[in-house]
């Protein structure tokens, strides 16, 4: 029995079969013989990991042949080879290790795996003991120096993510922990291997994304979405055999299922759901972001050619990979008749699971879902938002320096001109003493960095204004009128006054926002070392690259995808900024690799979303009814889940629960385990443990000031959207408090005039 009935799925590109399958089933079997993936003596309770059959069965060339349908036959052999590794590894990693829950053996195993893949041709590996070692050796060897050394870089990142990531699936089976959502889908990213198959793609179709575009948004989104549909799309095919018979625990259909309480069928069906989503958002992206990313870098008509045969390569894996899934005896497949009348779910025609009224199957495989994210009717009167009991197990007290602060800022931004009229707007202004007042953003300041000195506090305070000034002044000026193109180009200004060094004057600015970053750059970027002021100006960057992106969804009326959102949701309330100014406070001992390992920066995201729905929640009348905006974590919900708003603020509140407590999950259990992998001495994991307290009394102190301020409350809204001060249409940027040693608040609401 089927544990549920497999959805309707939405795939919009056709699968098609390699002519060369056969050839590569002959060979992909007689090269697992040679690497003893076959015919090992290596066995589990007694049997074999894989024999003939079980090779046969699953049909590794099948899939193969389906994902590559272009691939000539040497290349598809290749390819083939590939995943009968991935997919032994993992068997392989399952039947030895996690069976048996044995930690320091899957460790010491894991360990010695990267010495397998060499990024330069003369470094010389060990010798290999097991198939896997001796299939990796192999491969790597007749893969990687047809390439550049960039996407060698890539390919092993991708690489090791998948092998080493396994340590963390094993640790939540010994410790029977399922994971949060929002973690599963970064986890499931590492260790389900998908963006290890994107840079397959790139190999099998003889290009390679140019190293210039690379890291940019449209092409990280263009992976992660591909990734998380192949993930999704098999977690559901392998639910059945995973939790039921594996006793896997990292599962999305199972960790829906948990935490949101459901059906196993209804959880399939939303995973279904966000799995369409997933693929809305990668045709979004190629159609709409491509055309700028080609302009604005540079990329020539050769590049941008291997660019999009990379993109069909996606697609075809897409639907290859679901033709296979379909096929293999690997996975649940059984299909329901097809003259069967397809039951409502959930309580249609709202509830969860619904993602939107469905008449019949062709709602799902049409993906006419992705239409619900057009058709918010913008200003809505939806009323106070009933709090939530929020969950708080941190503490923190307020800096005794907060009055003097509050003046310094004050008059530091009287001095660059955020206080006064708009210049060119007769009468007009973004801020005035009031509105200054009522964001109180020094108050933030001092819950955020209660025991930084008075000077400390006045810089965090005066990068606070900035960042609400800077966040409140960019829809104001752009948003409004949709200006997309005038926002690129105020974007891309701002470089301008972050010298990395002293051989380039700064520009002239000629508004508040540049101003106010020429003075506070040069008061906070002069004593860093180039390496954190190249990282401290990147965090900026992209905080203001994200307030471009929140204009673009405007302009197509388009409420985020849900995964796109929380990513993005942490740029735009600018939280890498406040993990740069965070780190500088603990000296330059601390070597940044460990700031960039998995449990830091799981560790990192968790504060950052906790404090980002935070201020979803308190500004949710402010932003959707006052504002006209569509950047809300609790509007994403409503409208993904199709549920009401109480039922809404209810999920968001529970993921910021979820949040915090895989916070503290992370600092009992993963970061003892980073200090003895790193072999830190006791002063710098004291250093380290001071940042986790910073982060904790940050959490804390975001959410003390949201329940302080009058700048959510009904009253204080009113009062500013008078009919001679009509709301704008604005763009959410630096929220809340979000700074370690200085926070930015919620966006400005409206574009005032005759005060």
């Amino acid at each position: 029995m089927q544990p549920f009935k497999l959805p309707d799925f939405y795939m919009p590109w056709p699968a098609r079969l390699n002519p060369n399958l056969e050839a590569a089933r002959v060979h992909s079997k007689a090269w697992a013989y040679d690497m003893g993936i076959l015919g090992s003596k290596e066995e589990a309770n007694g049997e074999p990991i894989w024999d003939e059959r079980k090779f046969d069965a699953h049909d590794y060339a099948l899939l193969c042949a389906y994902t590559h349908p272009d691939t000539p036959g040497t290349e598809l052999d290749l390819i083939t080879d590939w995943y009968v590794w991935v997919f032994f590894f993992d068997d392989h990693f399952l039947e030895i290790y996690k069976r048996s829950q044995d930690m320091v053996g899957a460790k010491a195993y894991l360990d010695r795996l990267p010495a397998f893949m060499p990024i330069f041709a003369d470094e010389t590996p060990p010798v290999p003991t097991n198939p896997v070692e001796r299939g990796l050796l192999n491969l790597w060897a007749r893969t990687v120096f047809t390439k550049s050394v960039e996407w060698r870089r890539r390919f092993f990142a991708s690489t090791k993510h998948l092998l080493d990531e396994s340590m963390w699936e094993l640790a939540n089976i010994n410790q029977d922990r399922i994971a949060n959502p929002i973690e599963y889908i970064e986890m499931r990213r590492k260790v389900g291997g998908a963006p290890w198959s994107a840079d397959l793609v790139e190999h099998a179709c003889f290009v390679e994304v140019p190293a210039k575009i690379a890291a940019t948004r449209p092409m990280r989104v263009l992976k992660d979405t591909f990734a998380d549909g192949v993930h999704l799309r098999n977690d559901l095919f392998s639910y059945q055999r995973e939790v039921e018979d594996e006793g896997e625990n990292s599962n999305c259909v199972l960790v829906v299922e948990k935490f949101l309480n459901i059906s196993t069928q209804d959880a399939a069906n939303l995973t279904n759901d966000l799995l369409n989503s997933r693929l809305y958002q990668f045709e979004n992206t190629a159609v709409t972001e491509l055309p700028f990313l080609f302009e604005e870098h540079g990329v020539d008509p050769v590049e941008r050619v291997n660019v999009l045969l990379y993109i069909k390569g996606l697609q075809d894996w897409q639907s290859g990979g679901h033709e296979w899934h379909m096929r293999s005896s690997r996975y649940m497949n059984q299909q329901e008749d097809d003259n069967e009348v397809k039951p409502t779910i959930l309580g249609w025609p709202t509830g969860l699971g619904t993602s939107g009224i469905r008449f019949e199957s062709l709602y799902a495989t049409l993906g006419l879902g992705r239409f619900n994210s057009f058709t918010h009717v913008p200003y809505q009167a939806v009323g106070p938002v009933k709090l939530p009991k929020f969950y708080m197990p941190f503490s923190t007290t307020l800096n005794p320096n907060l009055d003097a602060a509050r003046k310094h800022s004050k008059e530091w931004a009287r001095q660059m001109g955020m206080l006064a009229t708009v210049p060119g707007i007769p009468d007009a202004f973004i801020w005035n003493d009031h509105k200054f007042d009522v964001a109180d953003v020094a108050l933030c300041g001092a819950w955020i960095h209660p025991n930084g000195s008075e000077h400390e506090l006045n810089l965090t305070a005066c990068w606070l204004v900035w960042g609400t000034y800077a966040d409140d002044y960019f829809p104001a000026i752009y948003g409004n009128i949709r200006d997309l193109a005038g926002a690129k180009v105020f974007n891309a200004r701002l470089g301008a006054f972050m010298p990395l060094d002293d051989s380039t004057p700064p520009a002239v600015p000629t508004n508040p926002v540049e101003k106010g970053l020429a003075d506070i750059w040069s008061r906070t970027a002069g004593p860093m070392s180039s390496t954190a002021r190249s990282e401290f100006r990147r965090a900026i960057q992209d905080m203001t690259d994200s307030w471009v992106w929140e204009l673009a969804n405007q302009t197509q009326n388009r409420i985020p995808d849900p995964i796109d959102y929380i990513e993005m949701r942490r740029k735009t309330f600018g939280s890498d900024l406040t993990m740069s100014l965070s780190r500088l406070s603990q000296g330059g001992e601390i070597p940044m690799e460990i700031y960039y390992s998995r449990p830091m920066r799981s560790l990192e995201n968790a504060a950052a979303d906790f404090a980002c729905f935070t201020n979803d929640i308190f500004s949710y009348q402010k932003e959707i009814e006052f504002e006209g905006e569509i950047h809300n974590c609790v509007l994403v919900v409503q409208n993904f889940l199709n549920i009401d708003i109480p039922q809404a603020v209810e999920i968001v509140n529970n993921l910021m629960t979820a949040r915090a407590q895989q916070f503290q999950h992370i600092v009992k259990t993963e970061l003892p385990a980073l200090f003895e992998d790193f072999n830190l001495d006791e002063s710098t994991r004291e250093k380290l443990m001071k940042y986790v307290e910073k982060l904790e009394q940050w959490m804390c102190g975001v959410l003390k000031w949201h329940t302080k301020v009058d700048r959510y409350k009904e009253f204080e809204l009113r009062d500013s959207a008078s009919p001679v001060v009509r709301a704008i249409d604005t763009s959410k940027g630096f929220d809340t408090s979000t700074l370690q040693i200085g926070s930015f608040i919620s966006k400005g609401n409206h574009f005032v005039k005759n005060g």
